[in-house]
């Protein structure tokens, strides 16, 4: 079976400009497209809109060309995609894979306490299944996607084996927000099997996401891509640089010098002269590397 053409992407959320960790999976992105003579897609995923800047993309935008990072496509708004978003939550309920939550965060907490497992990962209470079976009595707040039980197994270009059994790890994550709003788990499954994406390059912060993702994409009937997670570059304090922990936004005035940077990052040797330059050797040295 011949291999689908490639399709890659970045997904910036317009929270702020790019910074240097940022830079670093929009970097690896590209020259991973490039290598394998594929497209670059970037996409806004303003779906969680209370936390976005105004005119943040256009920022994020200007940032990638001063870089020599070009498109191969207009960008894609994920505030646009919500009826997508609605067909599949509808196609999972129809399936018996989603179903309706009136849990609040501090119900899920009493119900773990109750049971002796107050279980919390990365921030996030492992939730317990509470409205598998009915909202008893509840009104729906949210919807939620009911997992499989048992550990997936797949492989990260970058990382190698990895395994997470979602059930007992996550639980039953969210799809449609209590606020209203779309869960980014769901958005990005849909909007990656909708704009053909055939590997997935993006921060190793993100790896933890994959499982969960997969579930989706076998529930949906989705194709799944190859994925690549980058090393993140890490703030004074030792955690992930991040707009949240003050991480500055990217000076471009000398763009080579940020991209070298970033490419340090990625285990590629700095490079003087023009930006375009400096990409065809990046690009020369990932398809060494990751051309496979």
């Amino acid at each position: 079976m011949s291999q689908p053409p490639y399709t890659g992407r970045f997904a910036p959320s317009p929270t702020g400009p790019l910074h240097a960790g940022s830079l670093v999976a929009a970097l690896a992105s590209w020259l991973d497209a490039r290598a394998h003579g594929g497209r670059w897609l970037v996409r806004i995923e303003d779906v969680d809109a209370p936390r976005c800047v105004p005119g943040a993309d256009q920022t994020i935008l200007t940032q990638l060309a001063a870089c020599g990072l070009q498109a191969d496509e207009a960008p894609l708004y994920q505030s646009a995609r919500s009826a997508l978003y609605e067909a599949a939550l509808q196609q999972l309920t129809t399936q018996g894979r989603a179903y309706p939550c009136g849990c609040s965060r501090q119900d899920i907490a009493q119900a773990l306490a109750g049971a002796g497992h107050p279980r919390e990962r990365h921030g996030e209470l492992v939730y317990p299944g509470t409205c598998r079976h009915g909202l008893q009595g509840k009104p729906a707040r949210a919807w939620r996607f009911l997992t499989q039980a048992g550990a997936l197994v797949w492989q990260d270009r970058q990382l190698g084996p990895q395994s997470q059994d979602v059930s007992t790890q996550v639980g039953d994550f969210t799809l449609h927000r209590a606020d209203g709003l779309w869960a980014y788990q769901l958005a990005v499954v849909v909007d990656d099997a909708a704009q053909g994406i055939s590997h997935v390059v993006r921060g190793q912060d993100l790896a933890d996401n994959t499982a969960r993702q997969i579930q989706l994409q076998r529930a949906l009937g989705l194709a799944t891509p190859q994925y690549l997670h980058t090393p993140l570059v890490l703030g004074a304090n030792g955690e992930k640089l991040s707009k949240q922990n003050g991480a500055r936004a990217l000076h471009l005035s000398e763009p080579l010098a940020a991209l070298n940077t970033a490419a340090g990052v990625l285990g590629l040797t700095g490079q003087a002269g023009p930006v375009a330059d400096a990409l065809t050797h990046w690009t020369q040295a990932w398809a060494e590397r990751h051309g496979h």
